[in-house]
């Protein structure tokens, strides 16, 4: 179900928006209360607590089992309008959080979920301003969180080795964004001779064996700055442990995982869903600090 011709590229509406980057548009359009624009992503709600993810484009037409909307009818109009399909469905227009997007958008490899994107900011200090290496990009979803998190001041360094993956997480990216930001730097190689090559003062690795970066890490990322990893498995969480501490370079290492529980509530029916988001991947955070 969905629209079709699938997802497109997109461009911004309005021509006062042309000029500025990818991440800047989107501010702009959200803070500004734009009117949805041809190529931009649109979200449509049903009201079963459906949601569908589209590109918008002037010929396109979303389509699914209670009808038809074509995207011109959506297009110009603002966030938050009231649809209905050709069968007289009701549907409600909106921008796409990035949680949205990360669990609707087109994906090659597994993406870091939404409920382990924020605690991974927040815990690895990913702030305005901060240079960030990441490893792999993979789909693009913690890049996107990146991005955001850093702002235009700062500056994200993702690197991929598979060049199809590479290529899944740029089509990602640049369809949230409208293109690539200026502050993102996409390339195809190891992490480990990147980070050779650029000063980062924060390091996020989403790889099987993060273990194996460690080393150089220890001699690439400033003191004081911060790495975290994200890994599926216990014994992968082990050997990452180990790397870090038999550095000597890492302290203040911690591990932990996200359990999500969502809760219905319906008049006085109040009560824990009765299926919930659990195990999805361990964040390991530890502190860069000098040599002894």
């Amino acid at each position: 179900m969905g629209e079709s011709g699938g997802l497109g590229h997109r461009g911004r509406h309005g021509a006062d928006l042309g000029g500025q980057p990818g991440l800047a548009r989107v501010l702009t359009v959200v803070a500004a209360g734009i009117p949805f624009g041809e190529g931009e992503p649109a979200l449509l709600l049903d009201d079963k607590g459906r949601k569908y993810l589209l590109q918008l484009r002037s010929t396109g037409t979303f389509q699914y089992h209670r009808g038809s909307l074509a995207h011109a009818d959506i297009i110009g109009r603002p966030e938050g309008t009231r649809f209905t399909s050709s069968n007289g469905a009701p549907l409600i227009g909106v921008r796409p959080r990035l949680a949205d997007y990360v669990l609707k958008m087109r994906r090659g490899p597994q993406v870091v979920y939404p409920k382990d994107l924020g605690p991974i900011l927040v815990y690895a200090d990913i702030r305005p301003g901060a240079t960030v290496l990441e490893a792999g990009t993979g789909s693009g979803a913690a890049t996107l969180a990146l991005v955001r998190a850093v702002g235009r001041t700062g500056r994200v360094i993702s690197c991929e080795l598979r060049e199809d993956h590479a290529a899944r997480g740029r089509a990602n990216i640049e369809r949230y964004f409208g293109s690539i930001p200026d502050h993102l730097d996409l390339r195809v190689g190891d992490v480990r001779e990147i980070a050779a090559q650029v000063e980062h003062d924060r390091l996020v690795l989403d790889l099987a064996e993060p273990w194996q970066v460690i080393p150089a890490a220890a001699e690439t990322l400033r003191p004081g700055g911060l790495v975290a990893g994200y890994v599926p498995t216990v014994p992968q969480v082990d050997r990452f442990h180990s790397a870090l501490e038999s550095s000597g370079r890492f302290v203040d290492v911690e591990t932990f995982e996200i359990l999500l529980r969502t809760w219905h509530v319906a008049g006085r029916s109040v009560r824990p869903d009765h299926g919930m988001v659990g195990h999805t991947g361990f964040v390991t955070t530890a502190r860069c600090v000098s040599p002894p």
